[in-house]
């Protein structure tokens, strides 16, 4: 029978978790309770009680109420509570898991849930979700549900939304149960198709979907990462995990929004990953020409004399200026020199998105030149080839040939090692697709 395992603080929200274990018994799943309190006494029983979980985190649950730290004794609490649902979903009886809290319970209950590989139902309910929930979500796929009212008490509010939970918790459960078991990363990367990891965004979809074509023409699996902030922090996760056979890094705004303030940055470690792994990977430029903001009356009046246009209600893109393309021109060079793998840049000179294309608001070569001269000088003496085309990022015959050539340097690192290394870069070359 398909187990629905419930992590939590006890000692807290014991109300709360008795209610969600009936109301799951009640829907025909299994449930296991995890108690990742410390303080209190629990207020229903757990399964898997406090001090075994501040076991599996090699603490002593004593020690840890003794040392009245409470920060320390959440952290000790979430890796415990990490290993606990690892274990128990190693074992088979874990087939989705469920949480409830305020900062505190979603910390520890989400830090667990992130050690599950994706595809394992998880549902957390908190007062936190109709906030900034990157830090609980990271690079997940849990299921965020805002709480409405404080987790206090089951009351009218309250209730109905917990009983959403545990009735979708029970419906993924069920549905897991009958699907083969989710793959780690780097089972993933060992079975089917190899993997190819993709960016793109609305303004460079029609060049992404042709290389994706291609690319799976060639016999990859391409999975596409929106540039969203943490589209891009998911990349570089699963990336460094060594899931991906080569990556596809044509689009590179959030590199623009984390230089100029934008709000879709994915940090500064965008255009890592694959590099310090040795990934074979090809970079373009896509939507450099743009930083992303919020609602068109959010904008910092700074930034209403430049180039702006309304995205959709809740975007707003402002294009960037000689400066900013300059230092992204360097900083893309300094990250692909970094590289331990094989690296190809992908010119467009015609345009770097559909708004910089020839017609659009945004096309400016000299701009577009800023960035590629820097780009170029940033480059010139390594390793990491430059090749131009004349044409725009959402050319088809471009996507294409950034597929071609990422199958090539995947290729050229099967072979033997003299064979597949790119040539050093002593300038750049004009191409036609």
């Amino acid at each position: 029978m398909a187990t629905v395992v419930l992590v939590g603080t006890l000692d807290t929200k014991g109300v709360e978790y008795g209610w969600l274990r009936e109301r799951l018994l009640a829907a025909g799943s299994e449930v296991l309770v995890v108690d990742a309190g410390v303080v209190g006494e629990p207020g229903i029983r757990a399964d898997v009680p406090r001090a075994e979980v501040a076991r599996a985190a090699g603490a002593d649950l004593a020690a840890l109420r003794s040392d009245a730290d409470r920060g320390a004794a959440v952290t000790t609490m979430a890796h415990g509570a990490a290993e606990t649902v690892l274990r128990l979903y190693e074992e088979g009886r874990l087939h989705a898991v469920l949480a409830v809290g305020g900062s505190g319970g979603t910390s520890i209950a989400t830090h667990a849930m992130r050690r599950l590989p994706p595809g394992v139902p998880k549902v957390m309910v908190s007062s936190m979700a109709a906030g900034d929930v990157s830090p609980y979500v990271g690079a997940s796929d849990i299921t965020m549900m805002y709480s409405i009212v404080d987790i206090a008490g089951v009351n009218r509010v309250l209730a109905p939304v917990l009983a959403n939970a545990a009735d979708a918790a029970a419906g993924m459960a069920k549905g897991f149960e009958a699907r083969p078991r989710a793959l780690v990363p780097a089972e993933l990367a060992r079975t089917g198709r190899p993997l190819i990891a993709a960016s793109m965004a609305g303004v460079t979809t029609a060049g992404v979907d042709a290389a994706r074509a291609r690319l799976t023409e060639l016999g990859y699996e391409v999975l596409v990462f929106h540039v969203s902030g943490a589209g891009g922090r998911t990349l570089e996760s699963l990336a460094g995990q060594g899931l991906f056979a080569g990556v596809l890094d044509l689009t590179l705004s959030e590199l623009a929004d984390d230089l100029a303030g934008g709000i879709l940055t994915a940090g500064p470690d965008r255009l890592t990953a694959a590099g310090r792994r040795g990934t074979p990977q090809v970079v373009s430029l896509g939507a450099l020409d743009m930083v992303k903001f919020g609602p068109l009356d959010t904008l910092p009046g700074h930034l209403r004399e430049r180039r702006v246009q309304v995205h959709n209600p809740s975007i707003t893109v402002v294009r960037t200026t000689a400066q900013e393309c300059a230092e992204l021109g360097r900083r893309v060079a300094a990250k692909l020199r970094a590289a331990t793998g094989p690296a190809v840049v992908c010119v467009p000179l015609r345009g770097l998105s559909t708004l910089g294309a020839s017609g659009g608001p945004y096309h400016d070569p000299a701009l577009d030149e800023a960035l590629f001269a820097a780009l170029r000088e940033g480059l010139r003496g390594s390793a990491v080839d430059v090749v131009e085309y004349d044409t725009d990022i959402n050319s088809p015959a471009f996507g294409r040939a950034a597929a071609d050539r990422l199958h090539r340097l995947i290729g050229a690192e099967r072979a033997p090692a003299d064979a597949g290394r790119p040539p050093a870069n002593d300038g750049p070359r004009a191409l036609r697709p």
